[in-house]
């Protein structure tokens, strides 16, 4: 659960485990930066564990075990400091809850630890919640294939939070990348990106009531169990009277990971089909003519054009860059995972590869930068 400060994600954490121990006897670890931090935050604060308990409910804490105990089902939850990640070798777990984990001294190696541990019950389960920060150790968790990732932005709780706080968030990071990561919520990168948190957040719009090409975008992955695979679908609008002023319009993200080269097949034209895509644009770098063949294994009826990537990524993206800056691309909609790839392109980590973002730059690159030179006609 990614959250901007004051989003709400430590009580969703707590909400979490509360309704797990008040229905079952299962056994819990609470991981947080300090053993301060789990006591004073996860268990005690407004927000934590024994806030929402009531009656029998209602969960004791006995600090002489670094324990939490619900009376009522006789579920235990142990607390754990990020700082000694050798307090949770032995121990074992139905479930854990682990909060700021990007706060975390060494995030990889305690988490590595609770999850040897992690091995009671049919199906153990970890919430991790925190503010985003561009470290490897969640890029590496955001990417496996079983985590499932929520978000949520500070003003989406406004109705709990003192408008003043609000304010003063604002102030703070208003037009920065700091606002996409300490309100949003969004995994910002700071060095060496392409993609301005600013510029991305001042493009979100609304599509034109007609576009006169649309086009879905595909970066195929390589297997079926790395990568995912990028698709998105933009479509592209003039400004009327002016021939150099066309704009990109960002319409659906359906980049998805894990599947067959036939079930990405289908997903693609499944979204040509639902965009009333006039093209299909696939890198052929990796997979050659068999992207255009399982394309058409999937019933594809879309016009299909491969195309060969000459330049590195960065080269390529630096054009769409420039144009988001110019105000030249709209976002019909929010598309958090895209977004967050955009803007670590350029400083990503080696091995990883920005599928959504690479199928973006096509998209964008064949819409308003690969235009054909030569004689146009224009209505008047």
């Amino acid at each position: 659960m990614l959250g901007g400060r004051g989003s709400g994600k430590t009580f969703a954490g707590a909400h979490w485990l509360h309704e797990k121990a008040r229905a079952s006897d299962f056994t819990f670890a609470l991981v947080g930066p300090a053993l301060h931090d789990v006591r004073e935050v996860m268990v005690e604060g407004p927000s934590g564990l024994k806030a929402l308990g009531e009656g029998e409910d209602r969960p004791r804490w006995e600090a002489g075990r670094k324990r939490l105990v619900w009376p009522r089902s006789g579920a235990m939850a142990y607390a754990f400091s990020a700082e000694d990640p050798d307090s949770l070798r032995g121990p074992q777990f139905h479930g854990a809850w682990a909060d700021e984990f990007c706060a975390w001294r060494e995030p990889e190696r305690v988490l590595s630890n609770l999850r040897f541990g992690l091995r009671r019950g049919e199906a153990p389960q970890l919430v991790v919640t925190t503010t985003p920060r561009p470290i490897a150790a969640l890029k590496r968790l955001l990417s496996e294939p079983g985590t499932r990732t929520t978000r949520g932005a500070t003003h989406a709780n406004a109705a709990n939070l003192p408008p003043v706080y609000l304010a003063h968030l604002r102030d703070l990071y208003a037009g920065t990348r700091l606002e996409a990561q300490e309100m949003e919520g969004l995994v910002v990168e700071s060095e060496g990106a392409l993609f301005r948190a600013e510029d991305i957040a001042a493009a979100r719009g609304e599509p034109p009531e007609r576009l006169e090409k649309i086009i879905v975008a595909v970066d195929p992955p390589i297997t079926t169990t790395g990568d995912a695979c990028g698709i998105v679908a933009a479509g592209r609008s003039r400004l009327r009277g002016n021939d150099d002023g066309a704009i990109a319009y960002v319409l659906a993200d359906r980049s998805v990971r894990g599947l067959t080269p036939l079930g990405w097949a289908r997903r693609v034209v499944e979204t040509a089909e639902m965009v009333g895509a006039d093209q299909i644009v696939a890198e052929a770098n990796q997979g050659g003519d068999m992207v255009r063949t399982v394309l058409e294994q999937a019933g594809c009826r879309t016009r299909v054009r491969l195309v060969h990537a000459s330049r590195g990524k960065r080269a390529r993206a630096e054009p769409v860059a420039a144009l988001y800056e110019q105000g030249r691309v709209v976002h019909c909609g929010r598309f958090n995972a895209l977004e967050e790839e955009l803007m670590a392109l350029g400083s990503e980590a080696p091995g990883h590869s920005p599928d959504r973002a690479d199928a973006l730059v096509w998209a964008i690159s064949q819409l308003l930068l690969d235009r054909p030179a030569g004689p146009r006609i224009r209505l008047i």
